[in-house]
């Protein structure tokens, strides 16, 4: 493969740079960006930041994708230095990975997690950069084969035993439905605890911040039947 032409390297600097001082006003002024302020934090005009993003849509749009990938990013390396067969080794350090990048990257947290910005609907390509940690942790179920506890659990009704089914069958899984159904709820568990955590729902409540999210993380593997 040719190395990238010198044209396509400044704009890919030029993107970054750009992306970096959206974050930065992200920290400071929440979700609804301003391309001017943007720009003019780049000392360029305006008109010229849109020549790489095109609207706040498509800047909001590259910060959640960047979001998501490092989000996932964490969880999986710190998943991949667990042995193998240490199953619950695995999801507790998916979940204390996705809990570090959070804490350390409140506002880009905020971005994916946080409340809808105003007038923004994410288009397409952000879902699969969305589903990558939930992904992670049904591997670790479905790695867990015939060992998995057996679980009295509400009979899945029709309609959602379907939806189940059909996102199974989108990755070409195996997994039952009601195991994806168990992982689906541990992983909506995972970020109400955690946006309790970075967005001050804990304060004045909890102490044992690290302690509080792993019994829960604990509970969360207890409830997909992941055994010990």
């Amino acid at each position: 493969m040719s190395a990238p032409s010198l044209r396509a390297r400044v704009r890919s600097e030029m993107s970054q740079e750009i992306k970096d001082v959206a974050r930065r006003h992200l920290a400071t002024d929440g979700a609804n960006l301003s391309l001017r302020a943007v720009a003019r934090d780049l000392d360029i005009v305006a008109s010229a930041l849109y020549r790489y993003f095109p609207s706040r849509d498509a800047l909001l749009t590259a910060l959640i994708i960047d979001a998501y990938d490092a989000l996932a990013a964490a969880a999986t390396t710190a998943e991949s230095a667990v042995p193998r067969e240490d199953l619950r080794g695995r999801w507790l350090a998916v979940c204390r990975g996705v809990r570090t990048w959070a804490l350390a990257h409140p506002a880009e947290y905020g971005l994916i997690y946080g409340s809808p910005v105003p007038g923004y609907a994410a288009p397409q390509d952000t879902v699969e950069p969305a589903t990558k940690v939930i992904l992670l942790l049904a591997a670790i179920v479905t790695d867990a084969g015939d060992r998995i506890r057996s679980l009295t659990a509400s009979p899945l009704t029709a309609p959602l035993r379907a939806d189940l089914r059909r996102l199974i069958r989108e990755r070409q899984g195996t997994m039952l439905e009601e195991r994806l159904d168990r992982v689906l709820v541990a992983w909506t568990h995972l970020y109400g605890v955690l946006n309790f955590e970075v967005f001050g729902r804990l304060d004045e409540m909890i102490e044992a911040r690290a302690e509080y999210f792993d019994h829960h993380m604990i509970l969360m593997a207890d409830l997909t039947g992941l055994p010990a």
